[in-house]
């Protein structure tokens, strides 16, 4: 066998070019842990925009984020002194990085590659605590991130990450739930009109312990937030909320994992999108891999949107894969339509006129997702941008 043959055979597939006439490897990844993984940005093709993974984004906008030379700088970032939690910057070779998962694209192992040190926040203690940590003094030039967010062993805390203003930003977040604990990670996306943000989320959920993740996605010109979240660890209980509002010209993608890989784990994933104006564009992909030694898992996911206008389009493709009939159960749901006329009619029998009865439908639609963070002053902040959405609306 030549050099050429051998490394040809070898190549783990996917990560290299292959002729027009191989159709044994052309065979896409049909399953989602079998995809390749490599934080180096050089084990992956070019993006075209044919590939599964990206094959609804915008890619010519995000060329920058994909293929040229990123600013791997600490960004500038605030968190709050409180007790409960602390924050550092490690080197990118410190060993706390990588514990929570590995790239599956180029996007994500492009800023992988890019970073030079990985912003560390712990959350620790008994006491439950509250953290918000703001981002708000990025630029337009392309930047690489990495963040941790880790929570000990049997701590609970609330962490919200706030971005705002101008940004082109690829980054990667790992979150490492310790046993016992109980974190609720919120981010929420009102960047400035042009902004541009890729982020890749993995989440790592140890023994009997509990996270909840929230997407709040309103503002910026591309935003595709992918979180992937790992219950390998018995008793683990993952909760995946989005809600998002795509105005015209706006693209707003979500592709959420829930890996069962433990037993008696437990996920339920709830995303809810509105979409108004030409050109607004809403993705959602939902992957659920309960594999064979996840007997006893409980599984649900579901995606809704509303359609305001003509002239948007909103994609939404579940996919449930089992590999043991031992599971309490499993189902996934998706629907895409415009206004209920039945909850209309039920409003406006009660002397509301149309076009408030519609708003109201809205309104309910999304906030049953933000009503969920559990922090006051977010939410109520939250419902007046909603709120803002819909008075530019004409529905």
């Amino acid at each position: 066998m030549t050099t050429a043959e051998a490394t040809q055979e070898t190549a783990q597939h996917g990560l290299k070019a292959h002729s027009d006439g191989d159709w044994e490897n052309r065979i896409p990844v049909q399953t989602r842990s079998e995809r390749p993984k490599s934080t180096d940005v050089e084990a992956f093709e070019k993006v075209t925009g044919r590939e599964a993974v990206w094959k609804f984004a915008p890619v010519a906008k995000l060329d920058a984020l994909l293929n040229g030379e990123l600013d791997g700088s600490r960004v500038k970032v605030a968190v709050p002194s409180i007790p409960g939690i602390t924050e550092e910057w490690i080197s990118r070779d410190d060993e706390r990085i990588g514990r929570a998962g590995t790239p599956e694209e180029r996007g994500a192992a492009a800023a992988w590659s890019a970073f030079q040190e990985a912003h560390l926040v712990t959350v620790s203690g008994d006491e439950h605590v509250t953290a918000t940590i703001t981002r708000d003094s990025l630029d337009a030039a392309p930047r690489a991130a990495h963040t941790i967010i880790e929570a000990k062993a049997n701590s609970r805390g609330l962490v919200i990450v706030e971005n705002t203003g101008a940004a082109q930003l690829s980054e990667n977040v790992e979150i490492v739930v310790g046993d016992g604990a109980n974190l609720t990670l919120v981010s929420v996306q009102q960047w400035g009109s042009e902004a541009i943000h890729l982020a890749s989320h993995y989440a790592t959920v140890g023994r009997d312990a509990s996270f909840t993740h929230i997407v709040v996605s309103l503002g910026g010109s591309i935003v595709r937030l992918n979180p992937s979240i790992h219950l390998d660890h018995e008793g683990a209980n993952g909760e995946a909320f989005g809600a998002y509002f795509a105005d015209a010209g706006q693209h707003l993608e979500h592709q959420v994992y829930m890996d069962h890989d433990a037993p008696h784990t437990r996920s339920r994933v709830t995303y809810k999108g509105a979409l108004q104006g030409e050109g607004a564009h809403t993705v959602w992909i939902g992957d659920v891999l309960i594999r064979r030694n996840a007997t006893g898992t409980d599984s649900y996911e579901q995606n809704r949107n509303l359609v305001l206008s003509e002239g948007t389009r909103a994609d939404s493709i579940p996919n449930l894969e089992i590999e043991t009939g031992d599971i309490e159960g499993a189902g996934h749901a998706s629907a895409t339509g415009r206004f209920d006329e039945e909850h209309l009619f039920y409003l406006m029998s009660r002397g509301i006129s149309e076009e408030e009865a519609r708003k109201l439908v809205v309104r309910g639609f999304l906030l049953e997702v933000v009503g969920k963070i559990g922090h006051e002053a977010t939410e109520t902040r939250l419902q007046e941008a909603i709120e803002a959405e819909l008075a530019e609306s004409s529905i």
